[in-house]
């Protein structure tokens, strides 16, 4: 099940303070917060996932180039090099501001 972050809305206030909580799909947003009643509403975040057979920085180069990724990693003062994946450049630097 996924897990849902939600945000207080309290009167003459900018939202600040959230919370999460693992609800199904198909639950209806929550309108108050559970324990206190205060108004809330859902926001939206992006969704995290893992693939089957990737787990994180775990993930080895041989696997991400099998699934059409491509990694690099920074080797210098803006560097970075290409450690997965067979597009794109081998090694670029990163433009300065």
């Amino acid at each position: 099940m996924p897990i849902y972050t939600y945000e207080i809305l309290r009167e003459g206030e900018a939202p600040r303070e959230t919370f999460e909580i693992i609800q199904k799909m198909s639950d209806p947003p929550l309108t108050t917060h559970p324990e206190t009643g205060e108004p809330v509403r859902r926001l939206i975040s992006a969704p995290r996932f893992l693939a089957r057979g990737m787990r994180g920085d775990s993930v080895n180069a041989e696997t991400l180039a099998r699934k059409g990724f491509t990694r690099y990693e920074k080797v210098g003062d803006g560097t970075y090099e290409r450690t997965a994946g067979s597009q794109g450049p081998k090694r670029f630097k990163k433009p300065g501001p």
